[in-house]
């Protein structure tokens, strides 16, 4: 078997392997798939190396034998560090006395079908520094990924303050309170409340409501209230719980520097009219947690409580703390103040499902929007996530700023549930059923991150130029993925309980280059 290992962390870490039966077999250890070095004779000897940030490690491990990795960084990055709850000098001390074994048996994926699934978590300790993650290249070839532990909590607090939320990936969810009405109108699973979610590092919500009771035929006099709905199916949250919970997650030390985007469409438009929806928001907002005073003139323009209510692009710095609204309802903006121009950021244009996207302008910047829900199949899964990544990575060639949403989910009757589309069905990982959406993304994330190429560092130092390519390649490293945008995911915490999460938020950390895009 052979791994391929490849340090996605800001520092080289020390790593070993070291056999713990005999066997009358070396290891052979190679890097760039240049020179080898055998492994000693000695079955209980250690094999160490370094494992260099963007470069990738081979060794090949003996058919049969029982063997392990061991990591250690002796080194401390902040920035690695953010997602372990302990004190600096207690982390400090962890990392260099501490040391992580990985054993292969534990993740290598036994069957290699065309349908199978292709990655998954590798188990460490939750005091580990790393996420650990295995793609499978062939069935004997598997790459190992070392990313660092963020906290998805807080993430957007480490982002530099300049940047505007175009050039950032925000994970999201779609139909964020679905969680009843198996298996026609659930989106995300029962245990995924949103405050989970929000701790996790999900920051697009996305809040379909309907007025209840109706305004017809229910006389004007009942009181209504606004409820979470998909399609006809009610989802028992109402707006003023959602708020509440927004605003205890804002206002929290977590989640203090962090923003989230909501977007907000009406579910009942054949039995409400556009503008009593549209009235009954802005009262709740209101009246609220995070709300404000609407008889006091504002003092900073119609950004007020916790809502960012401009209908363009912010900064991180304009919306810490804050609610962006992402306005899919509306009609004419009647009600809220400057009109549509007050109503957050609201798209001029949205084609049901359409399957190669559409765009539309936003004072200056393009939002390229990938929404084709209304897939015929399950056979449809691979060209939706086919459609929905190609639109994570904007063109280069434009002096445009860009925006990608993108909306992995998708769903039709009755060969396509949400729960089959983003999850799949059967035993993919044994080639016995259908690989969804989210384990197809996780697959196509690694890769990108995995990079399906040497660096520009390593090419130098194989061939013995390596001052002189290095200094005419400052930015090879960066030849990352230029992975940007919103994202909407159903079921998001599945497959591998989550994981995906963080590597949509560690995309946020590739491909940067100074001077662009704020950074």
């Amino acid at each position: 078997m052979i791994i391929t290992i490849r340090n996605l962390t800001s520092n080289a870490i020390t790593a070993h392997t070291y056999l713990s039966q005999p066997s009358k077999f070396s290891a052979r250890f190679h890097h760039n798939k240049d020179a080898t070095k055998p492994a000693s004779d000695d079955p209980t000897s250690s094999s160490e190396f370094t494992l260099r940030p963007l470069e990738d490690f081979t060794t090949e491990l003996p058919k049969g034998f029982t063997r392990e990795l061991g990591l250690r960084r002796d080194g401390v990055d902040p920035r690695d560090l953010s997602g372990l709850n302990t004190p600096a000098i207690e982390k400090k001390g962890l990392l260099e006395n501490k040391e992580w074994h990985i054993h292969p048996e534990d993740f290598k994926i036994r069957f290699s079908m065309s349908l199978g699934a292709s990655w998954q978590v590798v188990p460490v300790p939750d005091h580990c520094p790393w996420r650990i993650y295995t793609r499978r290249i062939t069935q004997g070839h598997h790459k190992l990924l070392i990313l660092g532990r963020r906290n998805l909590g807080s993430f957007l607090s480490e982002l530099p303050d300049r940047l505007p939320l175009s050039s950032v990936v925000l994970p999201g969810t779609h139909d964020t309170m679905a969680f009843h009405g198996w298996p026609i109108s659930q989106c995300q699973s029962p245990s995924t409340l949103l405050s989970t979610q929000l701790l996790g590092g999900i920051r697009i919500i996305d809040i379909r409501l309907a007025v209840i009771p109706p305004p017809s035929p229910v006389p004007d006099n009942i009181s209504r209230q606004l409820i979470a709905y998909h399609g006809l199916w009610p989802q028992k949250t109402s707006f003023v719980t959602i708020l509440h919970d927004i605003h205890t997650f804002l206002t929290s030390p977590i989640g203090s520097k962090e923003t989230i985007v909501m977007s907000i469409k009406q579910e009942d438009f054949a039995v409400t009219p556009s503008p009593f929806f549209s009235q009954m928001v802005r009262e709740t907002i209101i009246k609220s947690a995070g709300g404000w005073d609407d008889s006091k003139p504002s003092k900073t323009g119609i950004s007020r409580g916790m809502w960012f209510l401009e209908n363009r692009i912010p900064t991180l710095r304009e919306v810490r703390g804050k609610v962006v609204m992402f306005s899919r309802f509306g009609g004419n903006g009647a009600g809220w103040e400057r009109g549509l121009e007050g109503i957050g950021i609201h798209p001029t244009t949205w084609p049901d499902s359409a399957k190669e996207g559409f765009e539309w302008e936003l004072k200056g910047t393009l939002v390229r929007t990938q929404d084709w829900y209304g897939i015929p199949t399950f056979f449809s899964i691979p060209e939706k996530v086919r459609l929905a990544t190609a639109n994570l990575i904007p063109p280069s060639d434009t002096s445009q700023p860009i925006l990608p949403i993108t909306y992995f989910s998708a769903a039709s009757f009755p060969l396509a549930f949400p729960p089959t589309v983003a999850k799949g069905f059967g035993w993919p990982k044994w080639g016995l059923g259908i690989e969804g959406v989210n384990s197809r993304l996780g697959a196509w994330l690694l890769d990108q991150l995995g990079g399906s190429q040497q660096s520009a560092v390593q090419i130098a130092r194989s061939d013995g130029c390596e001052d002189e390519k290095l200094r005419k390649n400052k930015e090879a490293v960066a030849e990352e993925p230029r992975i940007r945008g919103w994202t909407f995911l159903d079921y998001y915490a599945e497959p591998e309980g989550g994981d995906i999460v963080p590597l949509l938020v560690e995309c946020n950390y590739r491909g940067r280059k100074s001077g662009e895009e704020g950074w």
